[in-house]
């Protein structure tokens, strides 16, 4: 595929623009996917939104109808360690029996489930937040790799690497596509990304307030609002560092893990997805661990995916010619 952003991510995914639209949990539904898709762009959903396989299934199938042949891909998130209740062996079986082409995973080492995913044609996608675990994840097999750095919403890692330092460093060592991710949402940023050496970048945060997204118009109104200094770091007591938007769950987080560490228990009622997920539901932000990135400053209006992403490519565009005349 060629055009003004023509890169090996452009080609892995045969999209027009070098942009990932990352899973968003409870929010990549098909309807936004499939708006990434007619965009240009590639998106993917959620598999751990849908508690049921059966209608995780059913997305999969409504979302290929929505994009009418355009990629789009699923996430398959899995925890770090073996759990309870861990049903990566079946969800990836679903994506390889519903002939998805393109899976996003994060968490643990995908190894495992490569072959698999390999057979069935499928093209995966891994994101790291360490360029250490990028080169692990390049040496198991995966098709590409996202870094991303300390910016980043939700899970930036425990080191917290800022994206310009990942980005480039990553660069020297990773010969698969590479995506930079964490605190982007600009086509200048874009532009950034590509001249530190990665191939396209990924985005989040800045993809909240589109119109596509199913949350409270009032839950997309407060990140509107939202400025760089409006997010925190929580979690990092379990080892599970979490960037969210600050409000009264992440005040009362880190005053427990001030006073008691890492006592789940005590924190549980308040980290809980369920939690979360009703701040989508009513508008009330003010409760929930709120996975948002420093880029939430960059979402200035609620509008089409499509307009976002149309912006990001002017802009780009712009930055593109500007960096040419220096």
């Amino acid at each position: 595929m060629t055009g003004a952003f023509h890169t090996r991510i452009t080609d892995l995914f045969g999209i027009r623009l070098p942009v990932v639209a990352s899973g968003l949990q409870w929010l990549s539904t098909a309807d936004y996917v499939a708006a990434a898709a007619h965009a240009g762009i590639i998106g993917f959903i959620t598999a751990a939104s849908f508690p049921e396989l059966d209608d995780l299934r059913a997305e999969i199938r409504r979302c290929r109808e929505l994009t009418d042949g355009k990629p789009f891909g699923v996430n398959i998130s899995m925890l770090p360690k073996l759990a309870k209740g861990d049903r990566v062996d079946a969800v990836v079986d679903l994506v390889c029996a519903e002939g998805v082409r393109f899976v996003e995973t994060a968490g643990r080492n995908p190894e495992p489930y490569l072959p698999r995913l390999h057979a069935a044609g499928i093209k995966v996608l891994h994101k790291v937040p360490t360029v250490r675990h990028a080169r692990s994840a390049q040496t198991a097999g995966v098709d590409a790799i996202t870094v991303v750095g300390a910016e980043c919403g939700g899970h930036p890692g425990t080191e917290l690497i800022g994206t310009m330092v990942q980005a480039a460093l990553a660069a020297r060592d990773i010969t698969i596509p590479l995506i930079a991710a964490g605190g982007i949402a600009t086509g200048a940023q874009l532009v950034a990304a590509l001249a530190l050496g990665a191939d396209g970048v990924a985005i989040g945060t800045r993809f909240l307030v589109a119109e596509e997204i199913r949350a409270h118009s009032d839950y997309k109104a407060r990140l509107v609002a939202a400025q760089e200094t409006d997010t925190t770091l929580v979690m990092s007591s379990l080892r599970n560092t979490v960037r969210a938007l600050r409000n009264e769950t992440t005040e009362t987080v880190q005053k427990i893990e001030r006073e008691l560490g890492g006592d789940l228990e005590a924190l549980m009622p308040h980290i809980a997805g369920r939690v979360g997920r009703r701040a989508y539901e009513t508008g009330d932000a003010r409760f929930g661990v709120l996975s948002v990135g420093q880029s939430v400053a960059f979402a200035d209006r609620v509008e089409p995916l499509a307009t976002i992403v149309k912006r990001l490519e002017e802009e780009g565009s712009v930055a593109k010619i500007g960096g040419s005349q220096r």
